[in-house]
């Protein structure tokens, strides 16, 4: 029988060699945004860059604190309330 391997954390993000999943993406979309427009290596030097400014940001913020920027910002929009109103007294779907 082989020896099932147990994750540590629940919610550690998934990693690709020495970067987590969301330092990994800018450097995959400048590759690949590289590769279509014959620039793959200048566009994989700026994926890099920011992945290492992304990754001091994060060090010195807490967790979550990016996306509440950008929801503050008015760039990520959402439909849906963050809790019901308690003064009403029948909810009808």
């Amino acid at each position: 029988m082989e020896p099932v391997r147990i994750p540590r954390r629940v919610d550690d993000p998934p990693h690709l060699l020495l970067w987590s999943g969301d330092e990994i993406a800018p450097i995959l979309l400048g590759l690949v945004f590289g590769v279509f427009t014959g620039l793959a290596l200048y566009t994989l030097t700026i994926g890099v860059l920011v992945t290492n400014i992304y990754r001091r940001f994060r060090e010195y913020h807490a967790d979550g604190y990016l996306l509440h920027m950008i929801y503050w910002a008015g760039f990520m929009l959402s439909t849906a309330p963050s809790f019901k109103n308690p003064y009403v007294r029948r909810y009808i779907p």
